[in-house]
């Protein structure tokens, strides 16, 4: 459903993306990782439609995207920033279906479902100053839920958050992709992250960034924080991928 097609970015004489290729299935939830730089939110930003890549194409369901596409929703890393203080949860979540078309009754609707599905229904009259750090960001992905969209992409998501927060979060993206059938790509500086969340790993190269490396993540489910950790393929995984990003090739028995 998504494809990346040779995609380079340069911002002034500095290059951040050097020929990214790759393509996402629909239902897939693919990670991508890499060294500080690499181009990794720069390559999201480029399948948003927020920033025009030097050179390159990226079709969404066959369309070349130019601007932000309508089927699209992103969750980013800052959730202070994402949410409106004056608007409440449930307000924060609907906002974005008024571009649907839909009445306030089904916007309301939609965004209590939403709402409910990660786990704050009883906050949807509370205002992003009111609620904790993971809870805002709880509402930012409820917002996107809402949307329906085809692809979901989120930019460093739980990087703000504590560590357990962040596996809580972690285990909601697992389930509301499990749930929807939707697409994700998921941007992380976290190593263990990529490996837990995804059904494919990608690892992009120093700046400028191009695909070092495209794992096949194949993880027990339902996968649990403790147990899939300790699992010995989550272990090597691990490994793999912290060879890739250091610009060490797999060993011969690895391959």
């Amino acid at each position: 459903m998504l494809e990346i097609i040779d995609v380079t970015h340069t911002y002034g004489a500095y290059q951040a993306l050097g020929g990214v290729k790759l393509t996402l299935a629909e239902g897939e939830l693919v990670c991508v990782v890499g060294p500080s730089g690499c181009g990794k939110s720069t390559l999201l930003r480029c399948v948003a439609g927020l920033v025009q890549p030097t050179g390159g194409r990226i079709l969404l369901d066959g369309v070349p995207v130019s601007q932000t596409p309508d089927n699209l929703a992103v969750v980013f890393q800052d959730y202070s920033r994402s949410l409106f203080p004056w608007m409440s949860a449930a307000a924060n979540v609907a906002l974005p279906l008024r571009r649907k078309g839909m009445d306030r009754a089904s916007r309301r609707t939609a965004a209590m479902e939403a709402l409910e599905q990660v786990g704050l229904a009883g906050a949807a009259g509370k205002y992003p100053w009111e609620m904790s750090g993971g809870m805002q960001q709880r509402v930012s992905i409820a917002r996107a839920l809402a949307y329906r969209p085809s692809l979901l992409l989120m930019d460093e998501p739980f990087g703000s958050v504590d560590a357990q927060t962040r596996e809580d979060l972690e285990d909601l993206v697992l389930r509301v992709c499990a749930h929807h059938g939707m697409t994700i790509m998921l941007v992380t500086h976290d190593i263990d992250e990529s490996v837990y969340l995804g059904d494919r790993v990608v690892v992009l190269s120093r700046s400028p960034g191009t695909v070092a490396g495209d794992l096949q993540v194949s993880l027990p489910s339902p996968r649990d924080q403790i147990a899939t950790r300790e699992h010995e393929t989550f272990v090597r995984l691990r490994a793999e991928v912290g060879r890739l990003i250091r610009g060490n090739q797999l060993s011969p028995q690895e391959t």
